[in-house]
């Protein structure tokens, strides 16, 4: 198949977490033989914050992980269109600009042989719904909603059967334990600071436990403002500033465990939706705890694959257990990679699109060799 992504960066992970997922899946679709590329704006956000901070050495990571992805900017809508005139598949993500993806939608209801879907990863649907329903969705084949929960807004909105629960996943090509275990101390925390509407969540489940259980803490992320960085001072945290996705591994491979704080959102009103860090954390057999978050999916085990902290007192008690107890690190590592491996890496999210892709391919489309995707 020749497929198209619309993406607002595949380079840039600068506060863009939807770019790890979407590295590793156009990755496995190219590796079986597909015809795959990622359109992204010139004027992307994410990659000009990126290069204001680090300039183009930023970028190496990213290229050096990622050698055989193809990626083109596009300066107008004009230019979107024109690569859509061949495709099979388009997907649009939902951080597109709205006008692009209204364009889209008309090209396909005019004519366009392609099948369209839209791909949401965000909470914009139920932190600020007029946003999402201000996206012209007319003429879109189905949605791809990164949970349950999601996919039920849809549905109340009138997708129906035309939405498809696609979770995040792994990239277990890049997110693996390390071949050689080295020596490995303290606590990592990766996660952008966001708009503080998780500060006291941060402080009670990350950094007072962690000085409390008297393990160093690492904080990697970015849009820490100068109150965020005093904060941590204040406990003793490291902030090591922004981390290029592809170099997470080996920075896992370092610590004794990590932590996993959901935004208010994803435990307030999208339960069952982790984000990609639990995903990578696991594949990358470290052990996890996590604050309170309902995995009403089943996703996981927790208490097997990952601890859980109903408040701050039990997670120093976690990481107290973890620092002293190689046997429960052991453990937690091994059954989170197992459940990676098993039901949650980007292969098995491509198997998923593939079987949503064939199961709507119309008979109107035009002519594609439909059993290289069953």
């Amino acid at each position: 198949m020749r497929i198209l992504y619309f993406t607002h960066s595949l380079a840039s992970c600068w506060n863009h977490g939807n770019a790890h997922f979407l590295r590793g899946v156009l990755r496995d679709l190219t590796w079986r033989g597909h015809a795959v590329t990622a359109f992204e704006p010139q004027d992307a956000w994410s990659l000009a914050s990126l290069l204001a901070d680090h300039g183009p050495a930023g970028l190496s990571a990213f290229r050096d992980a990622y050698p055989d992805l193809d990626s083109r900017t596009y300066a107008r809508i004009g230019q979107a269109l024109e690569a859509c005139h061949d495709a099979d598949l388009v997907i649009v993500h939902e951080w597109s600009d709205p006008a692009l993806v209204a364009a889209l939608g008309r090209a396909r209801r005019n004519g366009g042989r392609f099948l369209l879907l839209f791909h949401d990863t965000h909470h914009r649907a139920v932190s600020d719904p007029d946003a999402i329903r201000a996206f012209d969705l007319d003429g879109y084949d189905g949605v791809l909603a990164f949970g349950e929960t999601l996919a039920a807004v849809y549905r109340r909105w009138g997708w129906g059967d035309r939405v498809f629960v696609w979770h995040e996943a792994a990239d277990i090509t890049l997110f693996h334990p390390p071949k050689i275990e080295g020596q490995r101390q303290g606590l990592v925390w990766i996660g952008n600071w966001g708009d503080g509407e998780r500060t006291a969540q941060i402080e009670d489940f990350l950094l007072r436990p962690a000085a409390q259980a008297g393990l160093p803490l690492d904080v990697h992320g970015v849009r820490y403002p100068a109150p965020a960085k005093t904060l941590l001072a204040r406990y003793g945290a490291r902030y090591r500033g922004w981390l290029a996705n592809p170099k997470a591994p080996e920075v896992f491979a370092r610590h004794l465990a990590t932590i996993h704080v959901p935004r208010r959102f994803y435990v307030e009103r999208l339960p069952g939706i982790p984000t990609i860090r639990v995903f990578e954390a696991l594949a990358c057999g470290i052990p996890l705890v996590c604050a309170p978050w309902r995995d009403v999916e089943g996703l996981f085990r927790p208490g097997v694959d990952y601890l859980v902290a109903p408040d701050g007192a039990a997670m120093t008690v976690h990481l107290r257990a973890l620092s002293c107890d190689l046997e429960l690190r052991a453990s937690l590592a091994a059954a989170g990679l197992e459940t990676i491996r098993a039901r949650h890496t980007c292969a098995h999210r491509v198997d998923e699109l593939l079987a949503i892709v064939s199961a709507m391919a119309a008979p109107a489309m035009k002519s594609i060799a439909w059993e290289s995707v069953a």
